[in-house]
């Protein structure tokens, strides 16, 4: 959510932040619609206040002697009060809702510098590593993991429809393996492991940012418009541990990571960029999570961006960075950058991790604040990274690390969890 004063103070900056985004707005509307909600609260608490000194005088009336001769006037003008309460609570709070569905539907404010536009404004800040070049007729991933047995998709098409898979043998164990190279390097780095739930409440995705703009993205279950849900993303439990509290200056930052599958509702096609695990409507993901005091929230941000290039980096992938346009960077954030691998077969790199800073938008709505050692508060700042998401990462260790033979050379980072050298069409041993 975004910071009314700063509307009410500086309308033409939101303004112009928010049009980076294509989002165009008319904010003096709102301002009007402002000033007339705080005259409303302003009546209704004078209101109130008339009909409790009356109220005040009637008792007093009928406790002094001959005093009951004025209190049928006393009473009428209390229930004229009355009225006029009702009438003002009623009004204040028409205006308070429709304030509210304004500010829940205007997305953060991007940085300064991220550029304007959409995903072909994109800037690519550095690549890392090697493309592979192969002198034999390289497979793509879906071929590779057919051929080796790792992933069933036909079977996970007969099980959940269209959209998912089932990781089968190797590939059930490269996929864990992968889990616990993520969770292993987040523990030495000193972060808080957490196992969310995997059904949430709608005042989580509020907070979050998912709710009310994108319910349509998520699989609910209640069958209500604000029921539970199937976690996005482990952000969205995440974010949601400091609801409504206050941390100390000398609690932050709080850094947590965990695991869960993410479930959505938009899946791919069969379109080359799209097959097999690359987008789908359940996947597995280790993410990280921060909260922290907004002068610390750049260094944060920088660390937990370092920490999922260090992990991608780590199974021998070519990769670049990416900070994204702001019509690119979701609603909820400030700024993001992608960690994206090369995926060979289809030319081009994939996302297999957003690094973001949402500054103060989620802790506003989830009242979330930090007091200083001065004793004053304000909110904290919230910042996520994929650390990191699998479904497209195996599919870039098959394609990046395929061997003439047709076998695919394990990351010797995964080798403490899949002890073997390669992946092959044999009866698995050493090579």
């Amino acid at each position: 959510m975004l910071d009314i004063t700063l509307i009410r103070t500086d309308p033409e900056r939101v303004r112009t932040a928010l049009a980076k985004r294509g989002v165009q707005v008319d904010l003096y509307d709102f301002l009007d619609m402002d000033t007339d909600y705080r005259a409303a609260v302003t009546r209704t608490e004078q209101a109130r206040a008339d009909r409790n000194r009356i109220s005040t005088q009637i008792g007093a009336a009928m406790r002094a002697p001959g005093g009951a001769d004025g209190i049928a006037a006393l009473q009428a003008r209390a229930a004229e009060l009355g009225e006029q309460v009702a009438v003002a609570e009623a009004e204040s709070e028409e205006l308070r809702r429709v304030r509210s569905a304004f500010l829940d539907g205007l997305p953060n404010l991007p940085d300064d510098d991220v550029v304007a536009g959409g995903k072909e404004n994109n800037q690519v800040l550095r690549t890392a590593g090697q493309a592979p070049q192969f002198d034999f007729p390289a497979a793509d991933h879906v071929a590779l993991a057919e051929r080796l047995k790792l992933i069933d998709y036909r079977g996970g098409a007969r099980l959940g429809g269209t959209g998912f898979w089932i990781y089968t043998g190797d590939g059930a164990l490269l996929e864990w393996a992968l889990l616990n190279y993520f969770i292993d390097a987040h523990r030495r780095d000193g972060y808080e492991f957490v196992l969310p739930p995997h059904l949430l409440t709608y005042e989580a995705g509020y907070v979050a940012g998912q709710f009310p703009k994108f319910a349509d993205d998520v699989f609910t279950v209640d069958g209500k418009a604000q029921g539970r849900f199937l976690l996005p993303t482990s952000e969205t439990a995440l974010v949601n541990l400091h609801r409504g509290q206050v941390l100390t200056e000398a609690e932050l930052p709080r850094r947590y990571f965990a695991f869960s599958p993410c479930y959505r509702r938009e899946i791919g096609g069969y379109r080359t960029t799209e097959r097999g695990t690359l987008r789908g409507h359940q996947f597995h993901k280790v993410e990280m999570f921060a909260f922290t005091a907004p002068g610390d929230s750049e260094a944060v941000h920088a660390e937990l961006l370092d920490k999922a290039e260090r992990l991608v980096a780590g199974l021998g992938l070519h990769y670049r960075v990416t900070r994204l346009a702001a019509e690119d960077t979701s609603a909820a954030m400030a700024k993001t950058f992608d960690v994206e691998v090369w995926l060979p077969s289809i030319g081009d790199y994939v996302e297999v991790s957003s690094v973001s800073n949402a500054r103060d938008y989620q802790a506003r709505r989830g009242g979330i604040r930090h007091r200083s050692s001065d004793g004053t508060t304000a909110f904290v700042h919230t910042l996520n990274g994929s650390g990191l998401a699998t479904s497209r990462l195996l599919p870039a260790i098959l394609e990046q690390h395929q061997r003439p033979d047709g076998s695919v050379a394990v990351p010797e980072v995964l080798r403490r969890w899949f002890p073997d050298l390669v992946v092959s069409s044999r009866r698995r041993g050493r090579a």
